[in-house]
């Protein structure tokens, strides 16, 4: 699945509702669900707010799935990040006046079982994250 949406805050819910309904083939959890569209939620949050800021552009967002396992990137073509070690660190914002957590990262690394993020400054943000569906039922 590929979607393609314009960087404004109300099409975040639509992101997170849209792959949501992608991976229910997968008949997850509600807990697994939660974990992906919270970090679905702060990837496409974090492109809008810090990668686009008050500019407008376009957020892509891929799905796949490869048996159990959902792959999810999120890619900007916003301001990108000099220091992608700095902007992972829980609390660590660019945004303090706009009262931002700082826990996007923290959250998606916390939620899925993979994070990546690369980013090159002046070209964008790429999010990858993955996240395997079906883990509490392989455990019974």
């Amino acid at each position: 699945m590929k979607l393609i949406i314009e960087s404004v805050s109300e099409n975040e819910s639509f992101a997170r509702t849209a792959v949501a309904a992608y991976i229910t083939r997968l008949d997850p959890t509600l807990e697994e669900l939660a974990d992906v569209k919270t970090a679905v939620s702060e990837a496409v949050t974090n492109s809008i707010i810090h990668g686009y800021s008050k500019n407008k552009g376009e957020i892509e967002i891929e799905c796949r799935l490869d048996g159990s396992e959902v792959t999810i990137v999120v890619t900007d073509k916003g301001v990108g990040i000099s220091d992608i070690e700095k902007a992972m660190e829980p609390l660590y914002t660019t945004k303090p006046e706009w009262e931002r957590s700082g826990m996007g990262f923290a959250f998606m690394e916390a939620f899925m079982d993979q994070l990546e993020v690369t980013s090159e400054p002046g070209k964008g943000t790429c999010v990858l994250m993955k996240k395997r569906i079906g883990k509490e039922q392989d455990m019974k």
